[in-house]
């Protein structure tokens, strides 16, 4: 019986194609379902024996934590823009979105001690 190995849902479409390498070199007998197209179902990469999952889950377990710590050590070169970093890039883009978020918060604050007069 078939067994769901690797669901595909927010997952970006590099790490999908290394995963459906990483399980064709290994000999894993896999196939792939893709997502609906309404976005019910996510789609997932999945395992025809179910016998299999034990030594496929180690495979992937071991290919995350490498991809975890190469995507991390990228991170750290390159770095993380931070809010004041993409401020003083993009005002045009932070300010509106700052400004709607303040107001949203005062309004959610005085509009209970409006209604209640």
């Amino acid at each position: 019986m078939a067994k769901l190995l690797f669901p595909l849902r927010n997952v970006p479409e590099d790490e999908a194609d290394e995963v459906r390498a990483l399980l064709t070199r290994h000999g894993v007998d896999w196939y792939e379902t893709r997502p609906g197209p309404w976005g019910i179902s996510a789609g997932g990469l999945w395992l025809r024996d179910a016998a299999a999952h034990a030594e496929a889950r180690r495979l992937l377990d071991e290919y995350q934590q490498a991809r975890r710590e190469r995507v991390r050590e990228e991170l750290r070169e390159h770095g993380q823009p931070g809010f004041l970093d993409l401020l003083c890039e993009r005002p045009g883009y932070v300010l509106p979105r700052l400004l709607a978020m303040i107001a949203i918060i005062a309004l959610m604050l005085a509009l209970p001690w409006l209604l209640l007069r």
